[in-house]
């Protein structure tokens, strides 16, 4: 019988997913000192859980890469330095663990659909619809090896804008209208482009505000990664309004998107807000 707690146990078969199948099964026969015999990868994953002393022991053995536990966290939405010790990135994954995990269908339903107005506690409709967001498009880039979350227009409202600026050498701005054209050039990103956005959701990486009018402005900072490389640093900044007409869910009205190409992004802190609250409440005149 495993000793992991229900939530350790799933966030390991999370991780464990990430790994390649020689180091997968090779764990296996570590952990099992070579005892038991699997078919697949779903056994292996299961026998490592089972025969596993505690969390902390199974992340520090050697197969499990330090990278593979930071994409691990990126999945879920935990932001960490780029420059992180394996040891911290253990630490914050226990921590995680600890305080539970909200899963994908309580994020949606939380920040989607009818609960409270959720004014009343904006920094954690704002941390709740980015853990949302994040993980719904971090699913999208095929190299995650997990399944596709609904992904779609049907998160925007029709008229909805994004506001992209690109500054990696040159500088450039576009823009794109329409749910549907906003869906697919935001999916693209992690989809065609298999980028992997890092929120920094603690402290000065996320700013909630709202407007007398029922707009609640989103604005997060982070990381992009390809792979095991850290390309720059993002600001987004989400326009939400909810609709009378679909449930009275929340949906994206205006998307801005700062993206900085950042040679030297390991020597830094997390990447945090820019933007004052009057700077955010213009971007989405």
């Amino acid at each position: 019988m495993s000793k992991l707690s229900t939530k350790e146990q799933s966030g390991c078969r999370k991780l464990l997913r990430l790994l390649p199948l020689d180091d997968l099964f090779a764990l296996k026969d570590t952990v099992t000192n070579r005892l038991i015999a699997v078919e697949s990868t779903q056994e292996a994953i299961e026998a490592i859980i089972t025969y596993s002393q505690d969390a902390e022991e199974l992340l520090k053995r050697k197969k499990v890469h330090r990278d593979v536990i930071f994409k691990y966290l990126a999945n879920e939405g935990v932001a960490m330095p780029p420059n992180s010790e394996k040891q911290q990135l253990i630490r914050r994954t226990l921590e995680y663990w600890s305080f539970g995990e909200i899963s994908r269908r309580e994020k949606y339903t939380v920040v989607s659909n009818d609960v409270g107005d959720g004014l009343s506690d904006l920094p954690a409709l704002g941390k709740q619809f980015c853990q949302w967001f994040f993980t719904l498009l971090n699913s999208q880039n095929p190299i995650q090896g997990q399944p596709a979350q609904d992904w779609g227009p049907q998160h925007f409202w029709p008229d909805v804008r994004l506001r992209l600026l690109l500054r990696t050498g040159d500088q450039r701005s576009d823009e794109f209208n329409g749910a549907e054209m906003v869906s697919q050039r935001l999916h693209a990103f992690a989809g065609q482009e298999r980028l992997l956005f890092c929120p920094n959701l603690e402290g000065q990486g996320l700013k909630c505000i709202s407007s007398a009018h029922g707009l609640v402005l989103v604005a997060i900072a982070g990381t992009i990664h390809r792979d095991n490389a850290c390309l720059g640093i993002f600001e987004k900044v989400f326009g939400l309004i909810r609709s009378p007409v679909d449930d009275n869910r929340w949906k994206i009205k205006h998307v801005n998107i700062k993206v900085e190409a950042q040679g030297a992004i390991t020597d830094r802190q997390l990447p945090v807000i820019t933007y004052d609250s009057k700077d955010l409440l213009s971007l989405c005149d």
